[in-house]
């Protein structure tokens, strides 16, 4: 049914400081900014590899990302996979019984949108878009790699990704009670069991990769990102990244 992790939504107080941080910082090229009246938000999409990052500002505290924001604060929002025929993926899900906002598709910024309601998906709110045709992304020096979701139970939390989205599970070298699912060398899930993500449910980390890791390390450190550092990665605190845990390592590894 879907084909890729099209973007990641990350609600935030104030568009023009993400800005600063997710395009000026992290070194994300802008592909389109404008205000969609319809979901009460200013978004931005920025190209992050083959996959986007989403920043959602809020018109007024009343809209839902602004609720968002007024009871979690700054931080994931939302998920979107990529698909062919969104009109005929919701039609195929509202068949099943399958919990939905939008029962037909509408404009949003990534193209012919729809979305299923939270419940669906074990608490996570999921978007699916059929994105408009246009040019190759820009050359990113951050890519996306990863979204973690934390679960009581990561195997029956997949199965629901699986069996409402055919996503294809990837085998994870640690093994465990962790299930991933996605594309191999691609956009990938990571269900976790919620005890080690501090008990946390739903969207909990996102995953990046920069092969030229010491030229970002130095333009995080100007800007005073509070961070942790290794040999080959490096670990961006949520005072730093918009409420986002941030992970960002040199090397691609399933």
């Amino acid at each position: 049914m879907v084909t890729n992790i099209h973007h990641v939504g990350i609600a935030v107080k104030n568009l023009a400081a993400a800005y600063r941080f997710w395009r000026d910082t992290l070194g994300l090229p802008l592909v389109r900014e404008a205000e969609v009246a319809e979901q009460g938000v200013r978004a931005a999409l920025l190209a992050a590899g083959e996959s986007e990052i989403e920043l959602l500002e809020p018109l007024t505290p009343e809209s839902p990302v602004g609720r968002f924001l007024g009871k979690r604060g700054e931080g994931l929002h939302h998920v979107c996979f990529k698909t062919a025929d969104v009109g005929g993926d919701l039609a195929a899900l509202r068949a099943k019984g399958v919990a939905l906002l939008d029962t037909a598709p509408r404009r949003g910024l990534a193209g012919r949108i729809g979305f299923l309601h939270p419940t669906a998906c074990h608490g996570v709110l999921v978007e699916l878009a059929t994105p408009d045709a246009g040019p190759p992304h820009a050359e990113s020096p951050v890519r996306f790699k990863r979204l973690v979701i934390g679960s009581p139970s990561p195997g029956e939390t997949a199965k629901t990704y699986q069996d409402l989205f055919g996503l294809p599970e990837v085998e994870v070298n640690n093994g465990g009670p962790r299930t991933m699912l996605g594309w191999i060398g691609g956009a990938t899930l990571m269900m976790v069991p919620a005890r080690e993500v501090r008990g946390m449910e739903g969207m909990v980390a996102l995953s990046m990769v920069a092969p030229d890791l010491p030229p970002l390390q130095a333009r995080l450190e100007k800007v005073k990102a509070s961070m942790l550092v290794g040999a080959s990665e490096l670990t961006v605190e949520p005072q730093s990244s918009h409420g986002v845990h941030l992970h960002i390592s040199r090397y691609h590894f399933p």
